[in-house]
């Protein structure tokens, strides 16, 4: 318990502006993300509209050594898929876009789905279970539930509708570093594991295959891609313990209802 640094007001008030930033960056490319884009494109998009329309820090841009600024993970990439010139989006992929924000010495992290074009009814229902199961788990934060009681509520979504859960990834606190205590799994057991307390900040991040739990890195270093081929998705947000339960501060705009 230690480790994990819990955010005062005012510096959640800060994560709470990095979150809103962030969110505003899926709003703006959600109207370029089609057929025909490159994932460099979607790169270079978010770069300018974070430094030049946001003035703030594209988080993930130099951080153990990454060039660029968010991750694009397509169809059976389970995450850290680095942007290319070559890869265009086509119709039927499924694309995860993952980026970080800085904001006045703050970080926020999120992801989201995007599915282009013509999309089959397998790979939408593997994307919409993946963002229920991340919502199984964001519900149940509150002061008192542990991490194990987020990790099961996920697991058990996802398992009973056929999936696996990659195991070898996981959320994370953030604040001032981009990847603080606690790690948040995924899976687990109810009532086990660190007792969640107000002022604690975390993502929660799953990652989903259609197929096995299985991932394999490939030769980049970064690419990490389920080994059977099947298709794979994740969706993220950064998630604070309030006094009561929980705030999302990574909310994008048609999520708020």
């Amino acid at each position: 318990m230690a480790s994990v640094k819990l955010k005062s007001t005012d510096e959640l008030n800060v994560m709470r502006e990095s979150g809103r930033l962030l969110a505003m960056v899926f709003d703006y490319l959600d109207g370029f993300i089609e057929i025909g884009i490159s994932t460099m494109d979607i790169n270079d998009l978010a770069e300018r509209y974070i430094t030049d329309q946001l003035d703030a820090r594209p988080a993930s841009k130099g951080q153990y050594g990454y060039q660029y600024v968010l991750n694009s993970s397509v169809n059976q990439v389970v995450c850290h898929g680095v942007p290319s010139a070559t890869q265009k989006l086509k119709s039927g992929d499924i694309i995860n876009v993952d980026i970080t924000l800085e904001k006045d010495g703050f970080i926020a992290d999120s992801s989201k789905m995007y599915m282009v074009g013509n999309v089959s009814p397998l790979a939408k229902r593997l994307v919409d279970k993946t963002y229920e199961a991340m919502w199984q788990g964001i519900r149940k934060v509150k002061p008192g539930a542990t991490l194990g009681d987020v990790g099961h509520a996920i697991q058990s979504y996802a398992e009973k509708h056929g999936y696996s859960v990659v195991r070898e990834y996981c959320g994370h606190g953030i604040g001032r570093e981009m990847h603080e205590e606690p790690q948040v799994l995924h899976y687990g057991h109810p009532e086990k594991g660190l007792v969640l307390k107000e002022g604690m900040v975390f993502t929660i991040e799953p990652m989903i295959n259609q197929g096995k739990a299985k991932i394999k890195v490939k030769k980049d270093g970064w690419t990490v891609v389920t080994s059977d081929k099947k298709l794979s998705a994740q969706w993220e947000h950064t998630v604070a313990v309030t006094s009561d339960g929980y705030e999302v501060l990574t909310l994008r705009t048609e999520e708020r209802v």
